[in-house]
């Protein structure tokens, strides 16, 4: 064989079998190892020493990690987009490439998160659970029309929420390093606006960052004080975009009202999270992304990434 492959992405793990044709194609011997949502840096050092590339999921990649693999490892392609789990700066130093899926998941996402909205906002989750414990009584709703929803991170998701809520008849509000195309203002009537001012004014509030030094924790004590006490937070993002201290001591407070997670600070969410035991709050394994014809074309743009690029270094 001419490649030895890491396969540590969970998603393609269990369809492996349909892609073995590709591997062979390529003379690549597959490495798989048993993954629970990710491996650990200590994981990595016991695999990486005879890598040639990676399809890595969220996996630690440390320079530590990264220093053990050279001279052999080339690449690691991700699969999906958030590659902030690779150190990138010691992948540029020692010549490791990274590859990822742009856009990857922005439908489904989007979708997720528009549910969660619509969730709390009609309160159904809780009536159900009302009537299914026999109690025949009213929950106030809103519709949401009556409603400011404040995105943080207006990017490609970010902007497919928008677009999906203004047919609702909502207030948007935006924030974002980058300017916003003049066309899109005008699709969506979105208003710019300081992250404070967000916080302030919106109904619901929802995380479409990437994880960088600059929005780790970018929603701690001082934003959640700042929140209404009826506004609810969705983050389908990546976990440390929240204090998940600070979020939970919010909501024990009353200083928000509820919060809907994909993401955790620690994944899996630990079993002694106060999170479980949360009527206010709607929990997901990180499973936004669900969408088995997404799934698919990340596949086959992962393995493509990974072998352009490692026929790419024959050259």
């Amino acid at each position: 064989m001419k490649w030895k492959i890491l396969v540590s992405a969970p998603y393609l793990q269990p369809v492996i079998s349909e892609y073995r044709q590709v591997f062979e194609k390529h003379q690549a011997e597959i490495v798989l190892p048993e993954v629970n949502e990710r491996l650990s840096e200590q994981e990595l050092l016991d695999l990486v020493g005879e890598i040639d590339g990676v399809v890595a999921g969220d996996d630690q990649f440390t320079r530590k990690v990264l220093e053990r693999a050279i001279p052999r490892l080339k690449v690691l392609s991700k699969w999906g987009t958030g590659i902030d789990s690779f150190d990138l700066a010691a992948c540029r130093e020692l010549g490791v490439a990274v590859k990822n899926t742009p856009d990857a998941f922005t439908h489904p996402v989007a979708d997720s998160v528009l549910g969660y909205i619509l969730c709390f906002a009609r309160m159904l989750p809780w009536m159900d659970v009302q009537m299914k414990n026999g109690y025949w009584g009213k929950i106030p709703g809103r519709a949401l029309n009556e409603t400011t929803i404040g995105v943080i991170g207006v990017g490609k998701i970010g902007k497919a929420i928008a677009r999906r809520a203004r047919p609702f008849g909502v207030k948007l509000l935006g924030n974002d390093l980058v300017d916003m195309p003049e066309d899109f203002i005008d699709e969506t009537g979105i208003k710019m606006v300081d992250k404070e001012a967000l916080l302030a004014q919106s109904d619901f509030v929802t995380l479409n960052c990437d994880l960088n030094p600059s929005s780790r924790h970018l929603m701690g004590s001082e934003e959640f004080s700042i929140m209404k006490s009826t506004a609810m937070i969705c983050n389908l993002a990546r976990g440390p975009i929240i204090d998940e201290t600070a979020m939970v001591s919010a909501l024990r407070q009353k200083r928000i009202a509820g919060a809907a997670l994909d993401v955790f600070e620690d994944e899996p969410l630990p079993q002694d999270s106060p999170l479980y035991r949360m009527s206010n709050v709607m929990l997901a394994p990180h499973n936004s992304n669900s969408s088995p014809k997404a799934w698919e074309r990340v596949h086959e743009n992962t393995l493509n990434n990974l072998f352009d690029t490692l026929e790419g270094t024959l050259e």
